[in-house]
């Protein structure tokens, strides 16, 4: 028995010896003190040496450097960590779409500007007493282009009513032309056509070349704004998870030299990321739609329409002036002759408007080289919502020659097996990674969803010429998800606890529960127990 006892105890501590009869101690702690500390958490509580990880709920539970309570600080950081990346994508974007709005929309008010500017000196002094009526027409055309609800057809054949009575009043002092009349007047415009066809044919294509700028530049105000809004969308619990097993269980396990093993990445953004890729089909369609306005606006050379403004309300006076015997004639044919006013006012010599050169009908290079310049962002930013997970993936992921059986994959470094998932909340129903019900969408995104169905909807009607109701776009869907606050007012409400389903988990050799590479010491605990029931056998035996 005595040979037999040794043997056994041989056998028993062998494990503890190495080389050289040195004991094999456990790995310190040192380098996770340093990376934990400099994330701002205090050291206190932290182990010298790795110690058994039972207590984690997170990281795989084998011989580790954190506590429960570095654990959660740790998946709180790497929440933190992961808005604040998506928000600065967002705000990424929204810059993006902002500074195209800006710089097609003053290039616009400065066609409006300049287009009131050139009338007012085509004119001359002796219609200043009719300035009230233009400057009424170009402030409509503003506040219709910067999105009011205003009709424009009604305003457009407004102004020539009111630009009439004022006209034919001015051209006969001799007479007492009050408002009865004057509206008499007005009512035989549609029949005697007073301006010709001008008011007729320049009311078209005022109309759609308004229309299609200020559809344009809304597309672009939505689009900021529906960015905006989805970037505020909190995580969900098991999201979180994920993004803690993927950022800082490395670093609990020893391994803080390993980066996540792509796929794995990718699979673990696109679970958490799933809601906002849903947007990617109406996103793709507001997108297609606003390069369809633009690629009008150009064809029809939209600018050269607004600069032509007063060459329209120019040739329709000239055309009156001409005109003015027949015209009065007929007037007092149909609401009869006024009586005169008596104080010896004779009729004014009306001073002929000098002729104004015609822009060209072909869009002006400045003009053409902003809608490119749109256009060309709004292309590069088509697909923002499903290579959202690629971009914030790309400087975290192992790379190289061996960067897949080197890299980290959820539970040790090793190859990652499962395949990519799909785009979209529906599939993910077989994330490896993240668990998520795909039969409860967040109701935020599906909101910003349809205010991109509503703005895509807008872009059609005016790529048809239709003059559409403009609200502002946060008014078209209630619910409280739909706020206008700012990153800063907006609170997280509680997250939701996604229930759990049965989902299949990566397929890697498993390691149980203790990891079993690296040094020796880490598989004592087992190694031990066994070899202690073995010499109790023995010695029952005997």
């Amino acid at each position: 028995m005595g040979i037999t006892v040794v043997f056994v105890l041989c056998v028993l501590f062998m494990p503890v010896f190495g080389a050289g009869n040195t004991i094999v101690k456990p790995r310190s702690c040192t380098d996770v003190k340093q990376f934990y500390t400099g994330k701002g958490f205090s050291p206190s509580g932290l182990p010298q040496s790795e110690i058994s990880g039972e207590h984690l709920r997170v990281c795989p539970q084998g011989y580790t450097c954190c506590t429960s309570e570095m654990e959660e600080k740790l998946s709180n950081l790497s929440r933190v960590d992961f808005e604040r990346l998506v928000k600065e994508e967002g705000r990424s974007l929204q810059i993006t779409l902002n500074t195209q709005y800006k710089s097609f929309d003053s290039y616009v008010l400065e066609l409006i500007n300049h287009s009131e500017a050139s009338l007012a000196q085509t004119l001359g002094p002796q219609f200043e007493p009719n300035t009230r009526v233009l400057q009424d027409l170009f402030g409509d055309l503003r506040r219709y282009y910067r999105g009011a609800n205003i009709n424009l057809e009604e305003t457009l054949n407004e102004f020539w009513l009111r630009l009439l009575e004022r006209l034919f009043k001015a051209a006969n002092p001799q007479y007492k032309l009050s408002d009865d009349y004057l509206e008499c007047v007005t009512k035989q415009s549609e029949t005697l056509q007073p301006f010709g066809e001008t008011p007729r044919d320049s009311q078209q294509k005022v109309t759609r070349a308004f229309v299609a700028m200020r559809t344009f530049i809304q597309g672009l105000v939505t689009g900021g704004e529906v960015t905006r809004r989805v970037s505020q969308v909190p995580l969900s619990q098991e999201c979180e998870r994920a993004l803690m097993r993927l950022s800082y269980c490395p670093q609990c396990q020893g391994m803080s030299s390993a980066k996540p093993c792509r796929v794995y990445c990718h699979n673990v953004l696109k679970g958490c990321l799933a809601n906002q890729a849903d947007l990617n089909t109406e996103w793709r369609n507001l997108a297609d739609a606003m390069l369809k306005i633009a690629e009008r606006i150009k064809s029809a050379a939209m600018d050269r329409v607004i600069q032509s403004v007063p060459i329209y309300i120019s040739e329709g006076i000239a055309y009156l002036q001409e005109n003015q015997p027949a015209f009065r004639t007929k007037v007092f044919q149909a609401c009869g002759t006024p009586s005169e006013s008596g104080d010896g006012s004779a009729t004014p010599e009306e001073r002929p408007l000098p002729p104004v050169e015609k822009p060209s009908t072909t869009s002006s290079p400045k003009s053409e080289k902003l809608v490119n310049d749109v256009s060309d962002k709004v292309k590069s930013i088509m697909d923002h919502w499903v290579v959202l997970p690629n971009r914030l993936c790309a400087d975290r992921v192992a790379s190289g020659t061996s960067a897949d059986d080197s890299c980290w994959n959820g539970q040790t470094k090793g190859r990652y097996y499962p395949e990519m998932m799909g785009d979209g909340l529906a599939s993910q129903i077989n994330n490896p990674e993240v668990e998520i019900d795909i039969t409860k969408p967040d109701m935020t995104i599906r909101q910003q969803i349809m205010q991109l169905k509503i703005m895509t909807n807008r872009l059609k009607n005016a790529l048809n010429g239709n003059d559409v109701d403009f609200q502002d776009t946060s008014d078209d869907v209630s619910g409280s998800g739909s706020g206008g606050c700012g990153d800063d007012l907006c609170g997280q409400g509680p997250r939701e606890n996604v229930p759990k389903t049965d989902l299949p988990k990566q397929q890697v050799p498993s390691e149980g529960r203790v990891r079993t590479t690296g040094a020796a010491n880490q598989s004592l605990p087992s190694i031990a127990l066994y070899l202690l029931s073995l010499v109790t056998l023995l010695l029952l035996r005997r």
